[in-house]
């Protein structure tokens, strides 16, 4: 009985483990779909709405002849689009909290108290700048989301984890073996 309950482990942890593997490629396709849309073929964002919008109308349409022709009824609820109220209070929480957080560090930047901080705020903004200049915003948010994807991937990915943790383990005992002489 116990073998059993540890394969239901076992499963249910390598199921969503590809789920979370799986979240970060649903949205660097959608990213790269945003980014040939935006920068390649010099297309507004209203566009792109809308060209989705288009597509998805055309697609529910299809399927829906195509279930109407054999006899299939599919019930559309619309309330299980909706997101539960939890949710949106997290999304709102951590929008509020960045942006406090960077109105925060920017004051604080601003005020001159803290030489450090001011000089990094000043740095990162003029790199900013620099990349703006040199890259369009669209191929700099494509160029965040690929990284932000990797990360992810990386966070859910045990043999990377592992691998980070082996390479870590190192470092820590040969920096202890080079305190001791």
């Amino acid at each position: 009985m116990e073998e059993e309950e540890g394969e239901g482990k076992n499963y249910y942890t390598n199921n969503n483990q590809k789920s979370e593997i799986g979240k970060p490629l649903i949205l660097l396709i959608c990213g790269t779909l945003v980014y040939y849309h935006c920068a390649y073929r010099n297309s507004s964002l209203l566009s792109l709405i809308s060209d989705v919008f288009i597509v998805l109308l055309c697609s529910l349409a299809i399927l829906g002849m195509f279930f109407r022709h054999i006899s299939i009824t599919v019930p559309v609820d619309p309330l299980e689009w909706q997101i539960s109220q939890d949710t949106a209070n997290a999304i709102i929480a951590t929008l509020a909290n960045t942006l406090g957080a960077a109105e925060s560090v920017l004051r604080v930047a601003a005020t001159g108290h803290d030489k450090r901080l001011f000089i990094k705020v000043v740095v990162i903004l003029y790199l900013l700048s620099a990349v703006g200049r040199v890259a369009s915003g669209a191929t700099v948010a494509y160029a965040g989301l690929c990284l932000f994807c990797l990360y992810i991937v990386a966070q859910s990915s045990q043999s990377i984890s592992e691998c980070a943790s082996q390479i870590l383990k190192r470092r820590e005992s040969t920096g202890a073996a080079q305190d001791v002489m």
